[in-house]
């Protein structure tokens, strides 16, 4: 197979082409349109059928094998947090500590907290009541305090694992699951603070309702205590982070208690006991509530799988061409280096409106141009892999589902949620750039 480089670039940018079209104009899920356009690239580059088919299989069933586990039990523990209650309770005892005249911030605070280990729109969902009952209470403009929320949640669920998009990149770029973990949570820091003071600093032209008597929702008394809510959150993370900072050479004879952290520093262990923390808050649980919480988490975790194992298949396809050689050989790659997974990124994120999408297919096309872009170390990759989630939150407009959920659950019209949401992720999106920029000025 001797293609082009006219070739390769001109089917390559169909593929993608045929991508955002089929998702962001004719709504079609986006397995199928992966996998639409791992034939389209395929065959315009003259690979044969079966071989497109093998390839698309391989590709699949290495990100399975590498992020199944880890999706399904992610999202099994937001599932979780969000029946129990423990997000509202997350939120009443965040709110507490930072007081209502800055319900804004602690909005934010808690959105990124509650964002880590739950999808950013379940999280906006769940803590939608509690976010309108604030703005009443305190007379803060909605648009405000929703783009706090809003972005708090957004800024974990671009960088950080179990969410899809970021697991997703890790995997295909070969970027360890703990290390991502910890940096992304520092890179992310900065993203939610220009997201909270984008907010309130725009959304001050636009009025509010005015306070009224509603009163902050308080949990249930069925909800979990403050410690049993934040430990399910907590312990993962720490356990994670443990083991990417724990060395072992070749031949090295690896005491107890170091063996102990490898095994529950995994993060299938991990998120299991996650889980099992999330679980054993509720103690009064009834017949058949956690079989109908778990299955409802499969089913939710299954249309997730299929995506990144089509994004799997799609990027498998694209190392088949050798696109990265030609795309190498053709520019100067080297004079870009951490900016160009983002512009790709953010292209594709503009264009179509996934996150998950945008990151998914950016990274199929980033990891044969690492030896190019000069990120082929092992910080190179994970730079790489925050540079494409800085792109995934760059814009978030009207294609994209999670503006939709923002407006729609808090009552917002088109020209605020532009004005201010949008604009605040673009700013987020840069800002997130700058700070990776930064980090490879000093480690690259």
């Amino acid at each position: 197979m001797t293609t082009s480089f006219v070739q390769v670039m001109l089917f390559l940018a169909l593929g993608i082409g045929i991508i955002i079209l089929l998702t962001a104009v004719f709504r079609i899920h986006a397995f199928f349109a992966l996998l639409i356009a791992c034939f389209v690239v395929g065959l315009g580059v003259q690979m044969p059928v079966a071989t497109i088919i093998n390839v698309t299989k391989q590709g699949f069933g290495h990100i399975m094998q590498s992020l199944g586990f880890i999706i399904v039990l992610g999202t099994t523990l937001g599932v979780t947090l969000e029946h129990t209650g423990s997000t509202r309770v997350m939120a009443n005892w965040i709110l507490k500590r930072i007081g209502e005249k800055k319900a804004p911030l602690a909005m934010s605070i808690t959105g990124f907290i509650v964002g880590l280990p739950i999808f950013c729109d379940s999280g906006y969902i769940v803590l939608n009541g509690l976010n309108k009952s604030l703005s009443r209470r305190t007379g803060i403009s909605m648009i405000i305090m929703s783009t706090s929320l809003a972005t708090g949640l957004y800024s974990v669920h671009c960088l950080i694992p179990p969410h899809p998009g970021a697991a997703a990149a890790a995997g295909t770029i070969g970027v360890d699951y703990g290390r991502l973990i910890l940096i992304g949570i520092v890179v992310a820091i900065p993203a939610m603070l220009v997201g909270y003071a984008w907010a309130r600093y725009a959304g001050k032209k636009f009025p509010t309702d005015g306070p009224a008597e509603a009163a902050v929702e308080m949990p249930s008394k069925t909800a979990p205590s403050v410690i049993s809510s934040f430990l399910p959150v907590i312990v993962p993370i720490i356990l994670i982070g443990i083991k990417s900072f724990l060395t072992i050479e070749a031949g090295e004879t690896i005491p107890a208690w170091m063996q102990l952290f490898l095994i529950t520093g995994d993060p299938v262990i991990a998120l299991t006991i996650g889980v099992v923390l999330a679980l054993v808050a509720i103690r009064s649980w009834k017949k058949g509530d956690i079989g109908k919480l778990l299955q409802e988490a499969a089913e939710k975790a299954g249309g997730i799988l299929v995506i990144i194992g089509a994004g799997g298949a799609f990027g498998a396809i694209l190392a088949a061409t050798q696109v990265g050689g030609h795309v190498s050989k053709a520019f100067n790659l080297q004079a870009l280096g951490i900016f160009f997974p983002f512009m790709l990124t953010a292209v594709l994120k503009t264009a179509q409106g996934s996150s998950t999408v945008a990151i998914i297919t950016a990274s199929s096309i980033i990891l044969p141009l690492l030896p190019s872009l000069g990120l082929q170390s092992e910080t190179g990759k994970l730079l790489a892999v925050l540079s494409m989630g800085a792109g995934s939150m760059t814009i978030s407009h009207a294609n994209d589902a999670y503006f939709w959920v923002i407006s729609k659950f808090s009552g917002l019209e088109m020209k605020p949620m532009l004005q201010v949401y949008t604009v605040a992720t673009l700013l987020m999106g840069l800002v997130t750039l700058l700070v990776v920029f930064l980090l490879s000025l000093i480690y690259v």
